[in-house]
This record gives C-alpha cells, sequence and structure tokens, in this order.
C-alpha cells in the first residue's frame, strides 16, 4: 500500500536552519564566583563570542579610603582580595612606607614575609580546591579546604581574625609575633604538604581531570603580556615573571626558591603552577623562620608613625595626647606620590598613592591583578564549549573585591 504521504526526496529539506543562540550565564555563586555574568554567543555548545560583564560589587573601595586616616585604610584593603588579605596589608603598608621614607625593623620584615606567604599558600589552596570541585573532584576540594584552614589557626593566633585580619601598620605590625608563633607554623607546614600530595595523586594522573583540563582555556604568552596579565596566569603561559623575583623587596633577594612557569598557558598548567607555588612558599617560609630573631621591636622607633604603648596611654598624659592626635588626625604622611607593586595572590598588586601632607590619602588608586587578568577571560573561552567555562573561568581565580571599581 502507498504512504499517504508524500515522501520527501531532497536531502537539503532535512536540514534545519540554525543561528547563534544568546545565553545569559550568572550570575550564581560559586560558579561564577560572585557577581560575574557572562553573555554567550553559542553555535550549539561552542562559544563563538563572550561579554565578560564584572557586575556591580562597586562598593567605592578607593574613595572610602580617601576618606579615611593612613591606619584606618587596612580594613578597607583586606577585603580587596578577602582570600589573602595579609598580602593586601603588607603591601599597602610597604607603598605608604616608601613614601614617607620608613624603614621598619628586621625583625618586622621577616614577620611580614612569613604571614604573607602563609596567606599566599591558603590563597592557591582555595583556588585549585575550588577547580577540583568544579569538575566533581569533591574530596580533593575537602582536603584543600582542610589546609587552608590549618593555615588560618596560625593566622587566627597571630591577628585575632581567621578572614580580615586589618594587622597590618605603617611602621609596622598591630602586634608582634606570639610566643609559639615559630613552633605552630612549622607544625602547620608538613599538614599543607601532606593534602598536596594527596590531592596530586588523585588527580593528576586522573583520566577525567586531564581531559577537562589539558589543552582547555589556552592563553597565549604574547596576548597575556599584551592584556596585562601576571600571577599564576601569566607564568603558566612560561613566562617567568614575578615580582619577588624581578623587582625584590623586602628580603625576597635573601632566600632561595624558584618560580615555577608552564608551557602551554591552559587549565592544567596554571592549576599545576600553582600547587608548586605552594611548596615554594612553604620553602621561603622556613627559611624566614630560621633567620627571624626571636627578640627585638617590630614598629619603628618613631612616635609620628606608631602609637605608643597601652599602659603608657592609660598612665601619662603626654602618651594619651600622642595617642589621641594619631586616632583622630592621622598620621601625616610627607607631600607627593608613590607607586608601589608587591607579588599578591594573583598577580602583580600595586598601589598608586597621592599624600597632600595630611592625615588622610589625598588620592589611592589600586591596580588589581585580578581585574586585569579578568580582561584575558574572553580568548581563553572562545572557540571552546559552555562544560569549559567554569573550570576555565576558576583557573583564574576571580576575586570579586579587586574588580571593585
Amino acid at each position: 500500500m502507498e504512504p499517504w504521504y508524500e515522501e520527501e526526496t531532497d536531502e537539503s529539506a532535512l536540514e534545519l536552519p540554525a543561528e547563534p543562540m544568546r545565553l545569559n550565564m550568572g550570575p550564581s555563586h560559586p560558579a561564577m564566583h560572585g557577581t560575574i555574568r557572562m553573555v554567550l554567543d553559542l553555535d550549539g555548545e561552542v562559544i563563538i563570542d563572550v561579554d565578560i560583564q564584572p557586575g556591580f560589587l562597586h562598593r567605592g573601595f578607593e574613595k572610602s579610603c580617601e576618606r579615611a586616616t593612613w591606619n584606618q585604610v587596612f580594613p578597607y584593603v583586606d577585603r580587596l582580595n578577602y582570600v589573602s588579605p595579609m598580602l593586601n596589608n603588607v603591601g599597602f603598608a610597604l607603598a605608604v612606607e616608601k613614601l614617607a621614607g620608613i624603614q621598619v625593623p628586621e625583625r618586622c620584615t621577616w614577620y611580614r614575609m612569613i604571614l604573607g606567604e602563609l596567606a599566599r599558600i591558603a590563597d592557591h589552596l582555595t583556588c585549585n580546591g575550588a577547580m577540583a570541585m568544579e569538575l566533581g573532584a569533591f574530596t580533593p576540594f575537602l582536603w584543600m579546604i582542610k589546609a587552608r584552614d590549618y593555615i588560618w589557626d596560625v593566622l587566627e593566633q597571630e591577628t585575632g581574625a581567621r578572614l580580615t585580619h586589618s594587622f597590618g601598620r605603617i611602621g609596622g605590625m598591630a602586634k608582634p609575633p606570639t610566643e609559639h608563633f615559630k613552633e605552630h607554623t612549622l607544625a602547620v607546614l608538613p599538614q599543607v604538604e601532606e593534602a598536596i600530595a594527596e590531592s596530586e595523586a588523585l588527580l593528576l594522573r586522573n583520566r577525567i581531570f586531564l581531559d577537562r583540563m589539558q589543552g582547555v582555556g589556552v592563553l597565549k604568552p604574547d596576548r597575556a603580556l599584551a592584556l596585562g596579565v601576571t600571577g599564576p596566569v601569566l607564568r603558566s603561559t612560561g613566562i617567568d615573571y614575578d615580582v619577588r623575583k624581578t623587582y625584590p623587596y623586602m628580603f625576597y633577594d635573601q632566600v632561595d626558591f624558584d618560580v615555577p612557569v608552564g608551557h602551554d598557558g591552559d587549565n592544567y598548567d596554571r592549576f599545576v603552577v600553582r600547587l608548586e607555588e605552594i611548596r615554594q612558599s612553604i620553602r621561603i617560609i622556613r627559611q624566614c623562620i630560621e633567620r627571624m630573631p626571636d627578640k627585638g621591636p617590630i614598629n619603628v622607633d618613631d612616635p609620628r608613625f606608631v602609637f605608643p604603648e597601652k599602659e603608657a596611654v592609660y598612665n601619662t598624659i603626654e602618651a594619651t595626647i600622642a595617642h589621641f592626635k594619631l586616632v583622630m588626625e592621622g598620621i601625616k604622611v610627607p607631600k607627593g606620590e608613590v607607586y608601589s607593586y608587591t607579588e599578591g595572590g594573583n598577580g602583580e598588586l600595586g598601589f598608586y598613592i597621592v599624600s597632600d601632607g595630611s592625615g588622610t590619602p589625598y588620592r589611592i588608586h589600586v591596580r588589581p591583578p585580578c581585574f586585569l587578568n579578568l580582561q584575558a577571560c574572553r580568548e581563553m573561552l572562545i572557540g571552546y564549549t559552555v562544560a569549559d567555562i567554569i573550570p576555565t573561568f576558576g583557573s583564574i581565580n576571580m576575586i570579586g573585591g579587586e574588580c571593585d571599581r
């Protein structure tokens, strides 16, 4: 019997018309790591274009700093990169001290380096743990976050806070190291190394992990330089640039450490570079602990910048007046401008500061590594699939606080 319908013999009629689809992705946390929104143009599952929008996390950070005294800026810089805030504390203190011509005591410099490297380890553990979790590897995430908690235990003992410490001061630190600081730090480092080794054993030979990471999210070295990318994202492309080595500050020229670099600039290289940087930070910490004096001042002996001892404030009128003026009026930083830069958790962290000689900054501008690294994300995503977005975006380790413009 003949079919009641007429059969179509033209093969071209079987091809359905298609056009690119526009899709909104985010903001959703933790996939988009905060307020990020991506407007995707897709050809099926393949990304042909993407518009990355940082979103509205605009707290007016820089203008808020200009309404505070110099020491009152520290709680603000804590919230730039709230995963490694101690590096921000140290970076801002170094910038103001450079402008004021202050040289902190040796013990303070070693102390700052140890706390900063602990913060760097916590930053990398968070990033790599999140990258593993976003690919379905939840166990390594728990291992790395456990190790991060060990780091936070030490930071809490020293500063009184686990996350936002506000521990830096112009001319030194809020308090000297605790009595058992060295022993506690040395006890934590092997636990961190064990967590890293366990995570590597589970991930670096896992076929699913390798297929999702190798050759995905590739960034070329010339484009990375053109876009101002720094930190592990830049070093993963094979470019050996680390502020601690290239332009040493504090005592980084007196310690022995290597700068890990990748080859392909893909997700896998960014993951492995951060793992090796954790080991190098541990190496730096052990050298700093060995060389940091057990006794000695932690702050400069200059009443223009450093608060008097509490006991003196409570018992002498001179110290009470000095304390009152430093709190209410702020320290007086000499007129001028300066740019100071350090190696933050995600790259070059710079502070451009202008002082008019008063107790508050006239102008503060931050060169945040995350904001510049985010520029490269578009080129890292085009040509890959929707499923590659989350691990690739996670490998940048974008921290929303640094994108506050």
